[in-house]
């Protein structure tokens, strides 16, 4: 799944509420919908973003309460080490491979990531 946040004229744009929760309908529930995934749960971070009451709403419509998130079912508590294994490994780990060769213009970044992120295996 892409997640570059760009408007219509593919130019960068800031995630808001609305950004992230017409990704998560029109991308990542689809998604999940193309693979046999039961009982999912979902974490995030407490992003304005990914709090806002409308996002958390489709949130627990989505997953019910799977959800770890700031004003979720389950709360997300800040800096656990045990429940962000993203933030203290996979995201360093990324983008010690992405700047690996000094990308010099936002395309060869967003190549970069395309790249790194599509060769992460389980």
């Amino acid at each position: 799944m892409e997640s570059f946040f760009k408007n219509d004229e593919g130019h960068n744009v800031t995630v808001n509420g609305d950004r992230y929760r017409a990704m998560i309908t029109n991308f990542f529930i689809p998604e999940l919908n193309n693979h046999d995934v039961q009982e999912l749960g979902f974490q995030q971070d407490g992003a304005t973003c990914h709090t806002a009451r409308a996002t958390i709403d489709l949130l627990k419509d989505t997953f019910g309460n799977r959800l770890i998130s700031r004003f979720g079912p389950v709360n997300w508590p800040p800096r656990s080490c045990d429940l962000t294994p993203l933030d203290y490994f996979l995201w360093g780990y990324v983008k010690s491979l992405v700047y690996a060769d000094k990308p010099q213009t936002l395309d060869h970044l967003e190549d970069n990531i395309r790249r790194v992120i599509a060769n992460i295996r389980p």
